[in-house]
Formats: C-alpha cells, sequence, structure tokens
C-alpha cells in the first residue's frame, strides 16, 4: 500500500496574500538576499511569495548543510543569510550549524514552522512532532519566538533585526504553526515602499551602545602610568576600519588578533604578534604586560590557550570593551569594563591619543623590541609540519587575488590559525574556535562564495568532509569553481595523535577513507591529486576560473609540503 501526504494547502478561496508571502516581502524589506531550505510538506507554503522578491534560493543537501552555509555567507560578506526549515528532524539538524553560529557569534535568521496552532506540544504524534521544539531550540538561539497570528509578524521580524545590529549578534529563530503560515495576511501592516526609484526605503538604524566617553578618558588616564601595554582584537571588530591599525601605533603597543580578526593589521606590521597568544612566547608578552586593552574578545580558551594546558594568564590592569554587558567579566574581571561598539570606542580613542598634551616618546613603552624578542622566541617554536602547511597556505593567498579561506577543524586549519596571515578580515574564518564542530568546511564554503563572489578554499579533512560531503553536488548544481583542500591523514589525525601521545588504545580514529577522485565524478566536481608545487600553482591558475568544485587531495606526508616549509618565512 502506498500512502500520499497531502500538503496542508490553502483552500480553493485562498487568501489575497497569507502570512507566508507577507513573511517574505518583510525579508526582502530588511534586505535578505539569499535564502538557504530544503522545501517540506510543513513549509512549501513559505516559498509562494518567493518570486515576486529578489530573493535568491539554495538547496543544500541537508539542514546542518543549510546552517553552515548561512554560517559562511555572513562572515564573509556580512550580509545575513536565512534558512527555511520544516518542523522537527529539520530544527534537530540545524542546532549543530545554530551552536556554532552561537558561540562564534553569528547572526542568522533560522524561520521554520512547527504544527498546527491547535496540535503543537498536544503529544498526538502529528508528523513532526517534538514535545516542545520552540524550547529545545532556544538553548542555541539568542531567542526563539512562535508566531501565532499574522498580526504579530511585522514586530517579530524587527525584533530579531534589532538583535543582528545592536547587540552581541548571533541566530535566531522564529516559528510559525503552518495553519499561521497560510492565514490571511492582507489586513496586517506591510512593508513601508518608496517613491523613489528604489525598491526599499532606507531602515531604521539600530546601532550597538555609545561608548561612556568618560570611560574612555579613565582608559587613556590609565595608560599614563603604563610601561608593557598590551592590545588584544578580537572578532567583534572584524569590520572596524583603519583606525585598529592607528591605536596601535599611538598607544606603541604589541598587538594579537583573533583567529576571527585575521586582517586587521597588514601581514608583518611592525607591532603585530599575529594569532600567537597561545604559544609560550607570544603568551609571555601578554603575561609579562601591566596593561591590557582587549576590545570585541571574549577571551576565550580556543583563542588564548588552543593547547589546553590552562596556562593563559593576564596580569596587568585588564581593560575590556564589547557589546556584551555579561562577557565583559567573563573570564576575567576587567578593572575597566567598557559597554560599547568596538569601531566607536577605538576611534574615540585614536581621538584622544591624538589630542593628548602628553609627550607619546616619553611612555617609553619599548614595543618594538618586545615585539621582535617574541617573534625569534616564535621561531624556535615551529615544527616542520606548522612551516610546511603555512607555506601551502601562505603560497595560495599570495597566488589567488582576494580569496577567502574558509576551515574545518583540521591541521593545516590549527597550524594556519596561528601562523596564516591574512591579508583583510573576513579572509580567515573556521569552525575550530567556540563549538568547534566537523563537516563546516565545505557547506560553509559554498556560502562564503555565494556571499562574496571571490576565490574560495575549503580546508577539510578526509574525516570530516564525510560528515557533509552531500554539499559537494550543492557547489556543483551551482557551477561555483570552489577549491576543496582536501588534507588527507588516514581517519582522524589529530584525535589519533592525542590517544598517542596520550597512551590510549587506537580505536575509532583510523577510519577508511573514501576514493575521493570516484565520489568528486559522482558529484559532478574535479579531482586532482597535488604533489607538487608547480603543479598546484599552474591549476589554481585554470580551477579557480572554472564552472565546477574541484577537490585537491593532499597527503599530509607528501615531502613537497616538507620543502615548502624550509623557504617559509614567519613572524619576520
Amino acid at each position: 500500500m502506498t500512502h500520499s501526504i497531502k500538503s496542508p494547502s490553502l483552500s480553493s478561496t485562498r487568501s489575497s496574500l497569507t502570512c507566508g508571502e507577507l513573511l517574505v516581502q518583510w525579508l526582502e524589506y530588511y534586505g535578505v538576499e539569499t535564502v538557504f531550505g530544503i522545501p517540506g510538506v510543513h513549509t512549501v507554503e513559505l516559498y509562494r511569495g518567493l518570486p515576486n522578491t529578489k530573493i535568491r534560493h539554495i538547496t543544500p543537501r541537508h539542514e546542518q548543510g543549510a546552517g553552515f552555509m548561512a554560517d559562511g555567507y555572513y562572515r564573509a560578506s556580512g550580509k545575513i543569510g536565512v534558512c527555511f526549515i520544516i518542523t522537527g528532524p529539520g530544527m534537530t539538524n540545524i542546532m549543530t550549524a545554530m551552536a556554532q553560529a552561537l558561540a562564534d557569534s553569528i547572526p542568522m535568521l533560522i524561520i521554520s514552522s512547527v504544527n498546527k496552532v491547535k496540535d503543537t506540544g498536544s503529544g498526538e504524534g502529528h508528523l513532526h512532532e517534538l514535545h516542545d521544539q520552540q524550547g529545545m531550540v532556544s538553548k542555541v538561539a539568542l531567542t526563539s519566538k512562535t508566531i501565532w497570528q499574522p498580526e504579530s509578524l511585522p514586530k517579530v521580524i524587527a525584533e530579531a533585526f534589532a538583535l543582528f545590529n545592536g547587540a552581541r549578534p548571533g541566530p535566531v529563530h522564529i516559528q510559525l504553526p503552518i495553519d499561521v503560515i497560510t492565514a490571511d495576511a492582507s489586513h496586517v501592516e506591510k512593508p513601508p515602499r518608496s517613491n523613489t526609484s528604489a525598491d526599499h526605503v532606507s531602515l531604521p538604524q539600530i546601532m550597538r551602545p555609545l561608548p561612556n566617553p568618560a570611560q574612555l578618558d579613565l582608559i587613556i588616564e590609565s595608560l599614563k602610568t603604563a610601561k608593557n601595554p598590551v592590545l588584544l582584537y578580537g572578532g567583534g571588530c572584524v569590520d572596524v576600519d583603519q583606525d585598529a591599525q592607528k591605536l596601535a601605533e599611538l598607544i606603541d603597543a604589541p598587538t594579537f588578533l583573533t583567529i576571527n580578526a585575521k586582517g586587521l593589521l597588514p601581514p608583518r606590521h611592525r607591532l603585530s604578534l599575529g594569532s600567537n597568544q597561545s604559544l609560550a612566547a607570544g603568551r609571555a608578552v601578554i603575561t609579562e604586560a601591566d596593561w591590557v586593552l582587549a576590545i570585541g574578545t571574549e577571551l576565550g580558551e580556543t583563542d588564548y590557550d588552543v593547547f589546553f594546558n590552562g596556562g593563559f594568564r593576564i596580569n596587568g590592569t585588564l581593560i575590556r570593551i564589547d557589546c556584551d554587558a555579561a562577557q565583559l567579566q567573563r573570564p576575567f574581571r576587567a578593572d575597566i569594563a567598557v559597554l560599547g561598539d568596538a569601531q566607536l570606542a577605538i576611534s574615540g580613542l585614536c581621538a584622544r591619543l591624538k589630542g593628548q598634551a602628553f609627550d607619546h616618546q616619553a611612555l617609553d613603552h619599548k614595543a618594538l623590541s618586545r615585539v621582535n624578542n617574541a617573534k625569534q622566541a616564535l621561531l624556535k617554536e615551529i615544527t616542520p609540519d606548522f612551516a610546511g602547511q603555512n607555506a601551502l597556505l601562505q603560497l595560495i593567498r599570495d597566488e589567488v587575488e582576494d580569496v577567502i579561506f574558509v576551515g574545518d577543524s583540521t591541521q593545516p586549519v590549527y597550524s594556519g590559525n596561528l601562523g596564516f596571515e591574512a591579508l583583510s578580515t573576513r579572509r580567515w574564518f573556521n569552525s575550530s574556535t567556540g563549538f568547534g564542530t566537523l563537516g563546516y568546511g565545505l557547506p560553509a564554503a559554498i556560502g562564503a562564495m555565494i556571499g562574496s563572489k571571490v576565490p574560495v578554499v575549503s580546508l577539510i579533512g578526509d574525516g570530516g568532509i564525510q560528515f557533509t560531503i552531500a554539499e559537494l553536488i550543492c557547489a556543483a548544481e551551482l557551477e561555483l569553481p570552489l577549491i576543496v583542500l582536501l588534507w588527507n591523514n588516514q581517519g582522524y589525525g589529530e584525535i589519533r595523535r592525542y590517544m598517542e601521545e596520550g597512551g590510549l588504545p587506537l580505536i575509532g580514529v583510523n577510519i577508511k577513507t573514501p576514493n575521493f577522485e570516484s565520489l568528486a565524478a559522482g558529484f559532478g566536481a574535479g579531482y586532482r591529486r597535488i604533489t607538487d608545487k608547480q603543479q598546484l600553482l599552474d591549476a589554481l591558475k585554470t580551477d579557480t576560473k572554472g564552472k565546477q568544485p574541484i577537490i585537491y587531495e593532499i597527503d599530509e606526508s607528501d615531502a613537497f609540503l616538507t620543502e615548502m616549509g624550509k623557504d617559509f618565512a614567519c613572524f619576520t
């Protein structure tokens, strides 16, 4: 016997405007350009109005992939990614991606269905029913709201975008019962339209808090007695302009960048110590500092203690600037805590330092000598593997203009998180920070390429790619010339090393590796086995201009990596 499922469609006397149709109008008004989603019987009515907008729909092959795509889309472009997700299994599937976004302060809007108003939470065994979908999802979101009637739609959407723009960002979930999606909304407030040639009126500007001027004055006053200041920039500064560099120079302080802040200072800037605050030599600079200014960083383990040895310390006066009041006192208590927008705070500090009467040279922070001494010590910590992997990344960066690296949790990413320097912000990000999920690198790279329209390289291991390899066919369908740099160490190499060092039995880490050449062909992608530097250079010249994704498989034991590493100039 066969069964058919009737979609929750409208009656023959369909409303002139459904709540689902009005929803996409409001999304377009707020500047949404792309929706990632997999249609299901509970969400099809969200799609009815899409053809009447300029919003593009992308179909991933799994809801987790949809969330990762929305994440990478925002990180590369600064534009909000939206996901349409079905009730129940769709939401449980996307929660991993939401947790990664929440940990890394990445905004995304998840719009899902839920069972009919009378059936929600009934426990009667309806299709896709969860005991408490909103309660479950709220644990990995800034907020989760249910639109119980069409009249609430404009207010709930406005609240979501207010959170994205006015506070520490993260994922927001909005769910609509399937009978609310199809309900008449012709009487509900519509998005305002302009009378000009432009499609929409200007959006109301919602800004993060202005920093308190008295507190900025207090920071400058405290600087006057500092002998060894240090500056720490985090991902909250990703859109700060050249004032970030000016502030470092005005303070004359060694400067560190978190993984998500890479590119804020140009490579080899004289005051930059990159992202090496977890290495002993970098850590010593911070430990010895008597004055530490941390801006837009949560001072978290995955940026400041990546070897998880618990040795990161701040001994000097700690000044913190953040848009999240709660974060200002965790995990380190701030002596001066400023709630405010990073750009405005940095600009305000620069203006005060330029206008101060005191002699900057008299402060004698000896920053350049401190940085150079630290770089010499860092050079002693370089291993051949570290040098080879960073040389590979630097070669690609210098060969492919404006390239973005999107990484999973894999060895070249770990090495690059320390030694790689991006040419600008939003050009290096990965899932080894915060939540630390596997499978992120491929779908997030697809989202990044859709959002930025520049060359993208996905850095992913042979184990991690098996989590989300189905998304390769999505890239092929979109004709994206995505480079998938596949690091093959025949299993879960990093965990295997950890087990070996701990004297643990090697169980579950030596997994069977697929034939990636055959897999690539099946998914409509190209394939190259890279074994030579020149081969890589030649391939990049053609493949980044093609119309299909391509896998570059590299074995971690290849000798050409060691040779490249010999010429790698790191920290100098």
